[in-house]
């Protein structure tokens, strides 16, 4: 019975792991490089709603385009 307890605190710690290491990727690399057209960096919160708008569909204009693409009609531009 024991094993198997270690077995599954085992399984959980690397499940939590992984969605760890997924979300440092996305928050951390992906947003290098952006900027509001004042010169500001976006926080990370900021790039994120604004990533998730473009991704959902919120923003008609740039439906069907890149990410790229919809990120500068919400006023971010590349450094």
């Amino acid at each position: 019975m024991a094993r198997l307890v270690v077995l599954l605190m085992l399984a959980l710690a690397g499940c939590g792991t992984a969605d760890g290491v997924r979300m440092a990727g996305f928050s951390s690399g992906d947003m290098q490089g952006w900027r509001f057209a004042s010169g500001k960096r976006p926080t990370r919160a900021e790039y994120a709603a604004i990533v998730a708008a473009c991704q959902d569909g919120a923003v008609k204009a740039s439906q069907g385009k890149a990410l790229d693409s919809c990120l500068a009609d919400l006023g971010l531009r590349r450094e």
